[in-house]
């Protein structure tokens, strides 16, 4: 994005990127079609020269996550596997289940297991070019017993100029053949949860669909607060960006509770509020989650992220 122009246009440009990036009626600008390759170790996605998305579809060492997701111009937010927890793998997915983490990584706590991948394509939507695939997953215990199934899917789109990059999370959990029920529990950070890097960390804004500063949790720097999104923006790497979790109307608990910590490291998730309320899941029952990531180049309002929702829930 050109440094010069003024806010209000900045502004106008952005609500113009929502009408092109939802509604595809608007030439679009500069937009390079995705490309999509996978190998055992995992899925990437390109737009032209540039790196769009990066995923580790094998356990390492016990979960799949996506390792890196990038701006319009090139801008990684992600952080993976950090010294001081080595357990945060860049936008990760994990509860508790049956009182067994997923989350934390040890010889005691769960294994998300790649069982396949599948439908790996590239394909146009509201004229929008989006690369997806779909994994089977077998979360199970240190005995190699399943305890819970998934089918997670991943989508990704960009428009070029100016920046922004969506990303397209679905998850479909059930209780595996034999099991009459399953106790989902966690912390309170428990959900859909991304580490930002290390240039983001302390020095960003989080803000959310409510104008909320949301309940303290933990100290003076963990709050959790209820809302349809929430977004943190920061320089990455001298760069500003901005990103936001976007939670579907359909979800159950909708809207969700919003996880945030800037002081130590800048982390958000998107929860279920499992700490308090348990989802019991029965055998027959499916759960199903729908989630969305955006990254903006620059420094995005609330009002433009609003719009952006808006539109994603249209879809």
């Amino acid at each position: 994005m050109n440094a010069k122009l003024s806010k209000n246009k900045l502004l106008c440009t952005t609500v113009l990127v929502c009408t092109i990036f939802f509604t595809g009626t608007l030439p679009l600008c500069g937009q390079d079609p995705l490309q999509i390759t996978a190998d055992k170790s995992g899925v990437s996605v390109r737009a032209g020269d540039l790196p769009v998305l990066r995923y580790q579809l094998l356990q390492r060492p016990m979960k799949p996550y996506v390792e890196q997701l990038f701006s319009p111009d090139g801008v990684n937010v992600l952080r993976d596997s950090p010294a001081d927890h080595k357990h945060h793998h860049g936008l990760m997915f994990a509860v508790a289940v049956d009182g067994l983490s997923f989350w934390q990584e040890h010889d005691r706590y769960g294994v998300q297991r790649n069982r396949s991948l599948d439908n790996v394509k590239t394909f146009t939507r509201n004229g929008l070019s989006w690369a997806a695939f779909t994994q089977q997953l077998d979360w199970i215990n240190h005995n190699a017993e399943k305890m819970l199934q998934e089918q997670r899917t991943i989508e990704v789109c960009r428009v070029k100029e100016p920046g922004v990059s969506l990303l397209v999370w679905r998850t479909r959990l059930e209780p595996p053949p034999g099991k009459e029920s399953v106790t989902l529990t966690g912390s309170h950070y428990y959900g859909l949860g991304m580490r930002f890097v290390q240039s983001m960390d302390k020095v960003g804004r989080f803000f959310n669909a409510d104008g909320k500063d949301g309940q303290i949790v933990k100290g003076s720097e963990q709050r959790l607060v209820r809302s349809r999104w929430c977004a943190y923006t920061a320089p990455a790497d001298g760069k500003p960006v901005t990103v936001a979790i976007f939670d579907h109307p359909k979800n159950p608990r909708h809207p969700a509770v919003m996880f945030t910590m800037p002081k130590r490291f800048a982390y958000l998730s998107a929860t279920l509020n499992l700490w308090k309320e348990p989802f019991v899941l029965k055998a027959g029952q499916t759960l199903k989650l729908q989630y969305a990531v955006v990254l903006c180049d620059g420094r995005v309002e609330a009002a433009q992220i609003d719009q952006l929702y808006r539109r994603w829930i249209m879809l």
